[in-house]
């Protein structure tokens, strides 16, 4: 499109404007203060408005951009963050009414990252009870700005409806099984789940430390190259961050794709798709053909056994995460966490101890199946986006099924990108994912904008009053 409303502009095309004073960060910030006021009453894609806050944070960038000092791709751009974000200047509640008032004493890595990179918090995003999959029944359920019948996504749910209907321009999610790339698919965005490590999570609030990851959820592949640059590298504070160089993203976004090798895992990933879905994935392939990849017949390994040891691994380590609430005040869980957290119990030590081998036997047995290729194509889910009423009953069951295509990649901390591929019969995005080796960051991002460069799903936006 070539003519978006100031609130659907890509982060990138903002930042343009900014840097050359076509337009100011007041403005902006304005502006997008006064749409969180019309629709998100709604949508309820914020759990803490910082509107007073970021109108000073506006000012002092638009001093600083008057002058001539640049900080880069986010100065002066308002976004928000996951509210598993810890900061000082708001509560952290993670989606746990228990939570609520739970105000932090150091900010996390990452928000002390974008704030050094001028970006404008505008405030903290509604999710899922302690980024599990449902939310807690005193707490906020977002609504899909493309439909409200259709799940949101979790458990960054507020990160997807608040970047979807313009009311932020980009957000950060966090994903342990699926939670950045879930409400990326539902709410038509371009999600990143990092390479393990490679973004620090020190002051994050854990579902599963070892299965953890934080990411930029934003319009366009640019955009996500924008925020990762802001947010990625080593940290002091986070022994588990990579020491690795942050590499330069957006410098290397135009460099196409010619002689990409695209994996295409027949069985695990196409088998079975129900047809809109299956469709999608197909007319993916295709225009990523057209940009010069080649499609490579992959055999993925059996995923039965990762699928048992990511959930105990994930049961366990979020028992430890809430060790000091629960059980003490299990009554003061909602019913999907709390039933989680008393399934921890049943998972033994041999459990545990078998789901620690699995983990290394199975990366290494997707290490030797991704040996000649460079990404994987495959869904985020077996179907389009489910209902979100369907979605509540499917979560009462085994998750296992729910998660084939996206927890797979916690357990081996690969990095995948997130991308709508098109819309189902409902006019919801369906989206799906490129998976990459570790620290393939910059690959996939450049796979990414070539696909944007041919298509315009990216570009397309609910169609909210105002």
């Amino acid at each position: 499109m070539t003519s978006e409303p100031l609130h659907y502009l890509s982060l990138m095309d903002l930042s343009a404007k900014l840097k050359s004073g076509a337009i100011t960060p007041t403005t902006v910030t304005e502006a997008l203060l006064a749409r969180i006021k019309q629709h998100d009453g709604s949508l309820k894609s914020y759990t803490t408005l910082l509107a007073d806050r970021a109108m000073a944070q506006a000012r002092v960038a638009e001093h600083e951009i008057k002058r001539g000092f640049w900080r880069g791709p986010l100065h002066g751009v308002p976004i928000a963050v996951k509210d598993l974000c810890y900061t000082t200047f708001a509560p952290t509640a993670a989606g746990m009414f228990i939570h609520k008032d739970f105000v932090p004493p150091y900010n996390a890595t990452v928000v002390e990252r974008l704030e050094r990179a001028g970006a404008i918090i505008l405030g903290k995003l509604t999710m899922t009870e302690g980024a599990y999959a449902t939310h807690h029944p005193n707490m906020p359920t977002p609504l899909n700005p493309w439909n409200a019948e259709v799940w949101t996504g979790s458990s960054s749910s507020g990160s997807g409806a608040a970047t979807a209907a313009g009311l932020c321009y980009a957000s950060l999610g966090s994903d342990t099984g699926g939670s950045i790339r879930y409400p990326s698919s539902g709410c038509g965005l371009t999600g990143l789940k990092p390479t393990w490590g490679r973004v620090s999570r020190y002051g994050i609030c854990h579902l599963s430390e070892s299965l953890d990851h934080i990411g930029p959820m934003t319009r366009t592949a640019a955009d996500c190259a924008a925020v990762l640059a802001a947010i990625a590298g080593a940290d002091p504070n986070d022994t588990t961050a990579l020491l690795a160089p942050v590499p330069d993203y957006l410098g290397e976004l135009d460099g196409g794709i010619r002689g990409l090798r695209v994996g295409i895992a027949q069985e695990y990933a196409f088998d079975g798709l129900d047809d809109e879905l299956l469709s999608v994935l197909l007319a993916a392939s295709d225009s990523l053909v057209t940009l010069g990849a080649r499609l490579v017949p992959v055999t993925f390994p059996p995923i039965t056994e990762a699928a048992t040891a990511w959930g105990h691994l994930c049961m366990t380590e979020t028992a430890i995460a809430h060790e000091k609430t629960y059980p003490d005040r299990a009554k003061e869980y909602g019913p999907g966490l709390g039933k989680f957290l008393a399934g921890a119990a049943s998972v033994s030590t041999m459990d545990l101890g078998k789901a620690q081998i699995t983990r290394g036997k199975f990366a290494g047995q997707v290490a030797a199946s991704m040996q000649d290729v460079d990404v994987l194509l495959v869904p985020v889910m077996k179907t389009t986006t489910p209902g979100a009423a369907e979605w509540i009953e499917m979560a009462k069951g085994d998750l296992a099924h729910l998660l084939r295509y996206t927890a797979e990649f916690n357990f081996t901390g690969m990095p995948a990108i997130t991308l709508n591929g098109g819309f189902d019969k409902r006019g919801a995005p369906v989206g799906f994912q490129l998976v990459g080796k570790h620290l393939s960051e910059p690959l996939l991002l450049r796979a990414a904008h070539a696909f944007q460069s041919v298509t315009d799903f990216h570009a397309r936006y609910p169609a909210l009053a105002g």
